[in-house]
């Protein structure tokens, strides 16, 4: 199975929160199209037919990479960085 890129995923879920935002505010039908939009890639892209089901599958995607990363960074497990920012 391919496993979409987690970067592509996340600016997905991004431009989806901003959409939500937006037609919260102030409603248009271009917003609401381009909603649709992001809402029917992100399903194609995490592999479901329900939106509810391809954020979940999305944030454990990024999830899963974030420590994928954080283990190659590190195997001590520790990034460097200072918690206090």
């Amino acid at each position: 199975m391919l496993v979409p890129d987690p970067k592509a995923v996340r600016t997905l879920l991004t431009r989806y929160a901003s959409l939500k935002i937006a037609q919260a505010e102030r409603e248009r039908e271009e917003t609401a199209r381009e909603l649709d939009d992001v809402s029917y890639t992100l399903c194609v892209m995490m592999g479901t037919n329900r939106l509810d089901d391809a954020i979940a599958k999305a944030d454990a995607l990024l999830v899963a990479s974030g420590r994928m990363a954080g283990v190659a960074a590190d195997p001590d497990g520790e990034s460097g960085l200072s918690l206090a920012v």
